[in-house]
């Protein structure tokens, strides 16, 4: 089975002298999901301005995206079995907070949705387990995983141990996400990874694992839209956005 690996990192989105409230946030984030160049961006004194001169109030910056529905949804060639009831996720090394909480919700955030397979928390392969998903700490801030095969969710999760500095919800994310990818999903901004963690706009390609439109799902991926982004920030509600449902009832 081909390992895909999937690096998770922090979008920390700082700008100039941002005085960090959540209305400069969503302004800086709303604008570069509406095309503007992020070094055409200023924050100072909690003003947002581009072309350095024009200041951008939050209600201006809501307007620019009325246009765009919202974002593509993506999956991999290969998905879980149809016929897999209940797929075990071996939570027994994610036993100190925030990563003990997290992993619960964000079982939670895909048993709510009525899927045709069911997660259940376990420690090890317990009677009953149709495929097991564990999860570790290993490494940085962020997490990594896999796509499925033969019709089984990729078998491990990593999470980064600098996590546990994070809120719950942002945790909750990121374990949602790798479980994201376990199931067959690829990153919602797979085609321009800049759109959620900024730099220079990077393709992942088809990775030999397929990027295939889910369809129901609108078009232009944007910061914060899915769960699935490639980069994730700290201020993560750590639940799934409507495209996210859409994309997980359309395949499960």
């Amino acid at each position: 089975m081909r390992r895909a690996a999937l690096a998770f990192i922090v979008g920390a989105f700082l700008f100039g002298c941002a005085s960090g409230t959540d209305d400069t946030q969503e302004i800086v984030d709303n604008l570069v999901q509406a095309g503007f160049p992020r070094n055409d961006i200023m924050v100072v004194d909690g003003l947002v301005y581009v072309g350095r001169d024009a200041q951008v109030s939050l209600e201006a910056s809501r307007e620019m995206l009325i246009a765009d529905p919202g974002q593509e949804q993506y999956r991999t060639t290969n998905l879980v079995s149809l016929t897999l009831d209940t797929i075990c996720v071996d939570g027994s090394r994610l036993t100190r907070e925030p990563f003990n909480t997290a992993v619960n919700n964000a079982l939670q955030n895909y048993n709510a949705l009525g899927l045709t397979f069911h997660m259940v928390r376990t420690s090890g392969n317990a009677a009953g387990c149709d495929a097991l998903i564990s999860i570790r700490l290993s490494g940085p801030t962020g997490g990594s995983s896999g796509f499925p095969a033969n019709g089984l969710p990729f078998n491990s999760i990593q999470i980064g141990r600098s996590l546990r500095s994070f809120q719950t919800s942002t945790v909750t994310h990121v374990i949602t996400h790798e479980l994201g990818h376990c199931v067959g999903f690829r990153h919602s901004d797979f085609f321009n990874r800049s759109i959620s963690c900024g730099g220079q706009a990077t393709n992942e390609g088809d990775g030999g694992v397929g990027a295939i439109l889910i369809p129901g799902t609108p078009s232009g991926a944007t910061v914060g839209g899915s769960v699935m982004n490639s980069c994730f920030r700290t201020v993560e509600a750590g639940v799934f956005t409507s495209t996210d449902i859409t994309a997980l009832n359309a395949l499960y």
